[in-house]
């Protein structure tokens, strides 16, 4: 069956950096776009960027284009979302996705 498993959440301060990976399998992944998410705290789940089969083509959501950067390896099924400049806004369950499935997701609290 399809599984997604983020990591790389955690605490950290306003302006770093965090790095979160999702490995999949289950499916073929490098035939797949995928995706990475967010739902902040109170709010609905929202898109913030996404990769397509190659990686040579990606789009993000303008509240973190220019701060996070989405990528991934093919040979390892696995993506990545690089999130520099962090903010407390940025803080929210991260998760990614594939066709119609998503991750349970990863923590991320940016403090002041």
């Amino acid at each position: 069956q399809v599984q997604l498993v983020e990591s790389g959440g955690g605490l950290v301060q306003s302006g770093g950096s965090l790095r979160l990976s999702c490995v999949a399998s289950g499916f073929v992944f490098r035939e797949y776009g995928m995706r990475w998410y967010r739902q902040l705290p109170g709010k609905e789940r929202e898109w913030i960027a996404t990769i397509t089969q190659e990686g040579d083509i990606t789009n993000y959501h303008p509240a973190v284009a220019g701060r996070f950067i989405i990528s991934r390896d093919n040979a390892k099924n696995t993506a990545y979302l690089e999130m520099n400049n962090l903010r407390p806004e940025d803080t929210a369950v991260y998760s990614c996705n594939s066709q119609e499935y998503f991750g349970k997701g990863t923590l991320v609290i940016v403090s002041s």
